[in-house]
């Protein structure tokens, strides 16, 4: 996949805080744009269509797939997710800069089809904190929870995996190193070498 702009992707473990830090540096750093992705689990409450996931059925879902609609997609917690190819590579042709929240296993995949991606791991500050933020959501029972903690312990030893580690003790300097990133990756050679060498050619006048 080529692109002028810059592909990065965001997973953790549930509740670790991704969406948060995610949102966050949305509202605050230009021209970065969020994929939104299609899944087939019904809405909660408070969630709309379009804005926090394409909620479609599995017939829809099933059909995407076999037209390799998706950059990834996965199946967690019973439920499918899926990222459409064609916003993601029509927004890096444009030179827009686009953030994925997907889990481990759809980020292996986005590094197998973009090899440029940036990946970047959230972790919680421990075990007991990630338990502590999933029962203050109330949005899942006690069963859920004991899946999700389960999960998260195989999904944080892949976090060697990734580029980049932020540890979200709290919100606003994990949105900070998150940012950081994000215009670190801007401030490259390769991407700014257009602009570089027009400031130089004033030099050679």
């Amino acid at each position: 996949m080529s692109s002028n702009g810059e592909l990065f992707v965001v997973s953790s473990p549930s509740g670790a805080g991704k969406s948060t830090l995610i949102h966050r540096v949305l509202d605050q750093v230009p021209q970065l744009v969020f994929s939104v992705s299609y899944t087939t689990r019904p809405a909660r409450d408070g969630e709309v269509h379009g804005r926090d996931y394409f909620f479609v059925s599995e017939k829809e879902f099933e059909e995407r797939i076999a037209r390799n609609d998706f950059l990834e997609w996965a199946e967690v917690y019973g439920y499918r997710y899926g990222t459409s190819r064609e916003f993601v590579e029509d927004c890096l042709r444009d030179g827009k800069d686009v953030i994925l929240d997907i889990d481990v296993q759809g980020a292996r995949q986005v590094r197998e089809n973009c090899s440029t991606a940036v990946l970047i791991f959230v972790l919680p500050p421990s075990r007991r904190e990630l338990e502590d933020r999933l029962k203050k959501r109330r949005s899942d029972s006690e069963e859920a929870i004991r899946r999700r903690l389960a999960a998260a312990r195989s999904e944080i030893e892949r976090y060697r995996e990734y580029n980049y580690v932020i540890i979200n003790r709290e919100v606003d300097p994990a949105v900070e190193e998150l940012k950081a990133v994000v215009l670190a990756r801007r401030c490259r050679v390769e991407r700014r070498r257009e602009a570089a060498e027009a400031v130089a050619a004033t030099f050679r006048e």
